[in-house]
């Protein structure tokens, strides 16, 4: 299995191999002539002139990487099904099960050390996929930055993440189903809501620095516009950071990180590096809407709703599991750790069909931000900058089915026609001084 497991890492790609160039859509810095303020101004004409500005290659080469994740959403819900499947059927979380009974009497550690066995054997049969979605594919479209040694590095830090910050959790658990064996499914839900809040506060400050180095911006010409802009919409922050997402990518981000009254504005290197100072702006008032709006607390409801669905379902469709299967893959209760494969299964399922309800959610807040943000940057062209930006990895223009089933963010047409729509109805702001 190991010299298997290591000739595939030698043919998947070579480690020193370069990245395909990727065909990049174009550093928009002039206003197209359709999108320039005049009595006639036509916002549907002025996102077209935008979207004309998009090579053919390029836009083509965008759709293409799109739509292909479509289908790995498909693939990876099957392939995970299929493992977790596996395990049950044959027999192989029962065994790990009876191997960490004999190392210790105490049932925490048993199921520490279950976590471990499940995740290292659920990582092994994952990982071609996970060679091909996160790297391969990656670089075959000219979005990534790393080899495959650096991009190692980054995917056994992951997993060692993962196997703290899981463990602990299937722990938590596992401990409250045999404590509270009737209603372990209320308070399993509390418990992994608040494992959640807990992930997401110390994320930016402790698990961020693991994988990329942060440290303060000191340009005044890139700081100064973002403080101001920050002070005028009331979040308290005195400092801007930077990050190096170009070892990793080269995709452009920025975020407004806070929670329990902190804030922390962050751009990566990539924006710093590629986004003219309207477009750098404009992506900031967009994460500053996200922060003022207040999103992270609505994404927290959102999530304890899920929860607690999902929860509920696994009350029942555990019980039912068991009465039919149970004894064939040897797994005596819902308290046997030996279950877990059945759980994600079942939530796999759950999360499967939820996929364009999550995205709605999350798309719907993302509108919310772009409008936040034109109002506060009052840069529409800056907003139509970043949406071809954007565009290097998103379909530029879906059907309206395509974009509620797929799209976590609005599509970039219609980020460029909102931004164009906003500067139709606020020409004056545009007229040349009298």
């Amino acid at each position: 299995m190991a010299l298997s497991i290591f000739l595939f890492f030698l043919t998947v790609s070579p480690g020193g191999a370069q990245p395909v160039p990727v065909t990049v859509m174009p550093s928009v810095t002039t206003v197209p002539e359709a999108a320039l303020p005049s009595p006639g101004f036509n916002a549907e004409k002025a996102t077209e002139a935008y979207l004309a500005q998009i090579p053919a290659s390029a836009r083509g080469r965008s759709d293409a990487y799109f739509e292909g994740g479509y289908w790995l959403i498909l693939w990876d819900y099957l392939a995970a099904a299929v493992i977790y499947f596996a395990m049950l059927r044959f027999g192989w979380s029962a065994w790990i099960r009876d191997r960490t009974q004999g190392v210790s009497r105490n049932l925490s550690l048993q199921t520490f050390l279950y976590w471990i066995g499940f995740l290292i054997i659920t990582t092994v049969l994952g990982f071609p996929l996970a060679v091909y979605e996160g790297f391969t594919r990656e670089r075959q479209y000219g979005l990534a930055t790393q080899t495959f040694g650096p991009w190692m590095g980054d995917q056994f830090k992951a997993l060692l993440v993962n196997a703290v910050l899981g463990g602990v959790l299937t722990v938590i658990l596992f401990a409250i189903v045999r404590k509270l064996p009737r209603t372990w499914w209320i308070w399993g839900s509390a418990a992994t809501f608040l494992f959640v809040m807990f992930v997401a506060l110390i994320g930016p400050v402790y698990l961020q620095p693991i994988f990329n180095d942060i440290k303060r911006l000191d340009n005044p010409k890139v700081t100064g516009p973002i403080l101001r802009l920050a002070r005028a919409n009331g979040i308290p922050s005195r400092e801007v950071y930077e990050i190096d997402a170009s070892r990793q990518t080269n995709r452009m981000s920025a975020n407004v990180s806070g929670f329990a009254g902190t804030s922390r504005i962050t751009l990566n290197d990539n924006l710093l590096r590629r986004g003219s100072p309207e477009e750098i702006q404009a992506v900031m008032g967009h994460e500053m809407g996200h922060y003022v709006l207040h999103h992270v607390y609505k994404d927290l409801l959102f999530m304890l709703i899920v929860i607690l669905t999902s929860f509920g379902l696994l009350r029942w469709s555990l019980a039912w599991s068991l009465k039919r299967w149970g004894v064939k893959w040897r797994i005596y209760g819902v308290g046997d750790p030996a279950i877990l494969p059945l759980v994600l299964l079942i939530g796999s399922v759950f999360m499967f069909i939820l996929t364009p309800i999550v995205n709605t959610e999350t798309r719907t807040k993302e509108f919310e931000a772009d409008m936040y943000g034109l109002n506060a940057s009052r840069l529409p062209d800056g907003f139509a900058q970043a949406a071809i930006h954007l565009g290097e990895y998103r379909k530029m223009k879906p059907g309206p089915l395509e974009e509620w089933i797929f799209f976590d963010h609005p599509s970039g047409y219609n980020r460029i026609y909102a931004a164009m729509r906003w500067k139709a109805e606020n020409l004056d702001l545009f007229a040349p001084p009298k």
